[in-house]
Order: structure tokens, then sequence, then C-alpha cells
């Protein structure tokens, strides 16, 4: 019998449970025979030995079970705002999620991150209120917080009995004998969106309730309603009522039938006898072992060892993978996650929950294991490119950007348990960006010693804060061939990646204005070399300011602590609007520099005892102020000095600039 496939992904904020109610439906649907437990690290999509350790997920996992006639490709994915980057890529490949919520704890600042990115990307979702039997459970509250934090329309289909105790029950909403409160609300709900429904209702008819959950499927499609279950994942209690509203109110996705390929790869590992495995979505066309694919991210061909498919926890080798599918291949030493293979236009736009603003240094604790770490580390950051990872050649350091502590000290196990390599990460710092204070030209004549010649006059204006860069050329054809014209758009953002204050140029608009080229002496490099020492002259004629990395916060507390938490902020350099207030809670939002917000978070949690929620997301960058900030040396040789830059690009100067 075919069966339907779908994917889905289960998402929350860290230690709901949501690795442990991915267990319970491997065990339930029978693609595992014994239960794990992430409390002792057996759980089956915890497979790093610091996720066994520690209990938590740090890389997103995918597995595959069948649960009523229907496949169910399952992406488990980190809860920790640190790994915030690999949920990124797991929410491009889903057709549907589970927001798994804590009944104790609640809305967290990580589940409105999370469900924003699922707004915006409409992808249909279930809920998952966990943990009704501890102690502080509250599913009222729960579902109250559903709609005001996350302003969503929630239909609850059970409801929790006894919470709070160990004995805690659930009870069906619909086709019971009993009419309660949560029935009225998850109809009032289902009438709200539906016209038709809303009709018969006014007029009396009478409506089943096979009728409203005939409804709730096309609702839940459309993103107009979000269906709520509830129980205990540990105990399996209301796993199986949710893998049937996976069946029974999830889209089946519709295939492209298109033969053209459209993949995209959401997550990379290595593997001890695979070597790189790369997970990949199919959005359309096929793919098979021992094929030639255009990685279009890359800009190359790639050729894969082999093919992939998920069956439970295990993989069927040399399978195609049609449109639709999720799966494996292999042999791909090139690619990076988030790569995209073929054709781009499928493949949906990465959402951002949260932009690293923090970077530090890694450095060996032996210095003869240096090069086998920048090996190492280009290997992580072709798993999680958001690293970012810059090798410094000449200053031998070694950068990363990361979210926060917790990641550094992933990283130091990592290293030291996957390639023997024992490290140190300097303190954490704040990433600025430079933009230019005035509109000036830069001018360059790169025309000795010969043969070379390439001649340049960049325009470079200011652009509103956050446009990022513009580059546009005016000069004809005839002045400077297109080839090389081709080259100088290409080394832009490289010319930009240090200022005259070290850090990266933004919210710029360059034009070239002027240019000239030689018939005979003129070659691409020529270009490629001229344009950093024409944008830097320009930078430097023009001056520079730095940029401060700005997150906009919000905040909720008791009341009463009002005065002492706006005191705090205001310390801080943080901007607010007035409070709000309700049942004897207060909340704050506003914009705090990421630079004075570290340890914001540690600071509330004192004046709270822990009573509190804070929500940090990044805004956007703005101007720092002057006595902040940290201007950085210039790594590498700087363009500036033109006769060194000209001597180091051509082979003569042995100092190397960073690699990109």
């Amino acid at each position: 019998m075919n069966t339907a496939t779908i994917n889905i992904g289960v998402l929350a904020h860290v230690d709901a449970g949501k690795t442990t109610l991915t267990e319970h439906f491997l065990y339930n649907s029978g693609a595992i025979r014994s239960l794990g437990s992430v409390d002792k690290g057996s759980a089956s999509t915890d497979n790093l030995s610091i996720e066994k350790e520690r209990g938590i997920s740090i890389k997103a996992a995918a597995t595959s079970f069948e649960w009523k006639n229907t496949t169910i490709n399952l992406i488990d994915t980190p809860g920790h705002v640190d790994f915030s980057s690999e949920t990124e890529r797991a929410l491009c490949v889903l057709d549907a999620a589970i927001l798994v919520i804590s009944a104790v704890e609640g809305v967290q600042s990580h589940t409105i991150t999370i469900w924003e990115s699922l707004k915006e990307l409409q992808i249909p979702t279930l809920i998952f209120i966990n943990k009704i039997d501890r102690h502080g459970a509250n599913y009222e509250a729960v579902l109250l917080q559903l709609k005001t934090d996350l302003k969503l329309n929630a239909v609850p289909l059970n409801t929790s009995v006894n919470e709070g105790i160990e004995n805690s029950g659930i009870q069906t909403v619909f086709n019971t004998t009993t009419n309660t409160l949560y029935k009225e609300i998850a109809i009032e709900q289902l009438l709200d969106c539906d016209n038709d429904l809303l009709e018969r209702y006014m007029n009396s008819e009478d409506i089943s309730d096979d009728d409203y959950l005939q409804n709730i499927q096309k609702h839940t499609i459309a993103n107009n309603i979000v269906p709520v279950f509830c129980g205990i994942a540990k105990n399996n209690l209301g796993v199986k009522d949710l893998l049937d509203g996976i069946v029974d109110y999830l889209p089946t996705p519709k295939t492209n039938s298109s033969k053209e390929l459209s993949a995209y790869v959401f997550k990379l590992e290595h593997h001890k006898t695979h070597g790189v495995m790369a997970y990949v979505k199919m959005f359309s066309g096929s793919l098979t072992s021992k094929s030639v694919v255009y990685n279009y991210t890359q800009k190359l061909d790639t050729k894969i060892n082999q093919t992939k498919a998920f069956h439970n926890i295990k993989f069927i080798d040399n399978s195609i993978l049609h449109a639709g599918s999720i799966g494996v291949i292999t042999g791909v030493s090139d690619t990076k996650a988030g790569d995209v293979l073929g054709n781009p236009d499928s493949v949906p736009k990465l959402p951002q929950l949260h932009i690293p603003v923090l970077t530090v240094k890694v450095t060996p604790i032996k210095n003869s294991d240096y090069n086998k770490l920048t090996e190492a580390l280009q290997q992580i950051d072709r798993e999680d490119p958001a690293l970012n990872f810059k090798w410094y050649k000449a200053e031998k350091e070694l950068q990363l950007l990361l979210m926060g502590q917790m990641q550094i000290e992933v990283l130091s196990h990592v290293l030291s348990t996957r390639f023997q390599i024992e490290t140190a990460f300097t303190s954490p710092e704040i990433v600025y960006k430079e933009t230019i204070n005035t509109a000036t030209e830069g001018y360059i004549r790169y025309w000795m010693p010969k043969p070379c010649w390439a001649i340049m006059t960049f325009l470079i204006e200011p652009a509103p804060l956050n446009s990022g860069v513009t580059y546009t050329s005016v000069v004809p054809q005839n002045d400077i061939h297109i080839k090389y014209q081709n080259e100088i758009e290409r080394t832009i953002p490289k010319a930009l990646a240090q200022g005259v204050l070290g850090w990266e140029v933004t919210d710029v608009n360059i034009t070239l204005i002027k240019g000239e080229d030689h018939n005979i002496h003129s070659r691409p490099g020529d270009f490629s070399l001229a344009t950093p020492m024409g944008i830097m002259q320009g930078l430097k004629s023009g001056g520079t300011h730095l940029l401060e990395p700005i997150l906009k916060f919000d905040i909720k507390a008791d009341e009463a602590l009002l005065g002492k938490i706006t005191s705090e902020l205001n310390s801080r350099r943080a901007t607010f609007e007035s409070p709000l207030f309700t049942n004897e809670q207060m909340q704050l939002k506003g914009l705090i520099p990421a630079a004075t917000s570290l340890d914001l978070g540690i600071k509330l949690n004192s004046i709270t005892s822990g009573k509190n929620r804070l929500l940090l997301q990044f805004h956007g960058y703005n101007r720092c102020p002057e006595g902040e900030g940290k201007i950085r040396e210039f790594k590498g040789v700087n363009p500036l000095n033109e006769a060194q830059w000209i001597l180091h690009r051509r082979g003569a100067y042995k100092a190397d600039e960073r690699i990109i």
C-alpha cells in the first residue's frame, strides 16, 4: 500500500520535552523496540556524546516512522537559543510543525521567536502542552498565553485533568457527552474563521462534533487556527492523540512534478565510514547514487557517491530521492550546510531566529596543533556556516561568530573528543561594523609595474542604516570591458570585509563612475587587485564611524519591580516604551545595545528572584556613541599600503590576507 509522506519538525524552548516526545513517537510507531531516555543519554535522536551527557539537543536530528499509512519524516531540533542556526535550516524543509510548550513554564522567550518564524513561513502547526503532571502546571494559563503572547487562534482538542499531580490525565474536547469551557473556546475559534459554519450556527442548525472536526484540518492547513493537545510525553500520555492529529489535521504536501533538480542541504555531518553526509530536502527532480549535480551556492559540480532514504532510525542505501522526500547524500566534500543544489527558486528563504553578534578567538593549547585546528574549524564551519570562520594567517588568528557561552562549551568539547585538540577560547567580544561619514570618491591607478592596467574611480555614499551595500556601474563597456567589470563587482564584498576601523563596512552605496582598461596590458586580476585599494582610499577620504548591534527586548515581571528594572535598563543605555500592566504583571519593551546586554538576564533574575521572562532579539545596527565600541587593527596586508599590497597580491610578499 502506498503511503503519504509528510515532513514534520518538533520545536520548543529548551527543556520543554521535545526529544522525549520524539522518542515516544518512534516507540509507538514500532520504529524502535525499547524506549530511550534523555536523562540517561539513550534517546535515539541524541547522537553526540555531549548531547547524551547534558541531556539537550545540539544538532538537528532526522528520523522516520509510519503512522496510519503515513510516512512521517521527523526532525528533532535544538531548543537552546545558541544553536538557532540548526533550527533555522530545519525550518526550510518542513511541511508542518509541532511546537512543544511546558505546562509549567508556559510560553518562553525562544517559544516566541520560533512561533514568529513558523508564522512568517506559513508552516501549519500543532501545539503540545507537555508536563501537565508537574507541580505548577496550568493548562488554562498556557492557553491564555497562546492568545496574548503568540497572538494565535488556539483550538483545544484535549485538556488536562488533575493537573499538577502524578496521576494527571487528559480529556477529549469533542465527541464526548461533556460540554466544557474548552469546547466553547474551540467552537468560537472555528466560527471566527469559517463564515459557512458561522451561518449554520447563527441559524441554529444542528452541527455535530464531526462537522467541527472536519473543518479543523482545512483551517489548520490555511494557518487560520492551531490545534492544541496536551499530555505527559515521558509517560506516553497524549502522544497517540498527537500522532493521530498529525495524520488528521496536517497537510500531505503536493510534490513538484518538475524534472529539474531543486534540493536544499539542511544538515551536514561527518561519518567515520561514509565521510561527509549531507541531509537534503527534495523540492523537485530526483537524486540517485553516482550522479553529478550542480551546487548553486558554491557554483560547482559535485558528484554524489550514495543516496540514502530514511527508514525508521536507519537508512536504505542507493535509494532514489524524489520530490517531497528527505534523504542523505554522501561523498559531497565541497558542500556546506545551507547549500542549494540545482534550481534555487523552489527553496524557501532561510529565516533568521537569531543573528550572532559575538566573536571569539580560538587557540590550540599545543602550538603543534595549530594546523590541525584550522582544518577542524574549516570542517565544523562547513557543518554550521553561521560560525563564519575566519582565518587570519599573518596574525595566526582563528575567529568565530557565536551566540553565547553554551556554544563555546560545546565547540571545546567537539574539538577535544572528535578531533583530539585541546583549545582555549577568548571571552566573547561584540561584533561592530563601520560605515562612511560623508560621500567621497576613491581613485586608483594601477599601471605599474607592467604588465598591468586598471584605472577606476568609485563614488562611495552613505546609505540608510541597516540597508546593506549596493553596487552599480555607470562606466561604459568601451571604457572597461564587461569581464573586468564583473571582476570588480565580485571583489566589492571582499574589499569591504575590513574598513579603516578594522570592521566590516556596511550601509554604503558604491558606484563605479569612471575607469579605463588597456587592450594589451589589462587582465581580470588587475581589477581584482586594484578594487580594494580604490575602496579603501575612498573610505579613508570620507572617514568612517562605528556601528553597534542593537537588540530589542521584551520583559515580563511583577509590576512592583518596575522601578528597579527601569533603573537597571537606564544604566545600560536602553530605551523603552511605556509599560503595560495586566494582573499585577508589567510588560516592558524597548531597545538595548548588545554590548550592555550580555549579563542582563543574570541581573534580572537577581532582581526578580528568577520570576521574569526576558526575550532578546536582534534589531539592527545603530551609530555607536563617541567613547563606546572598539576599533580593531587591520588583519593581513592593508590595501592602503599600496606598494606592500601589490607585492603581496603578486606573490612577492608572504603575509597572507584572511581566508574567506
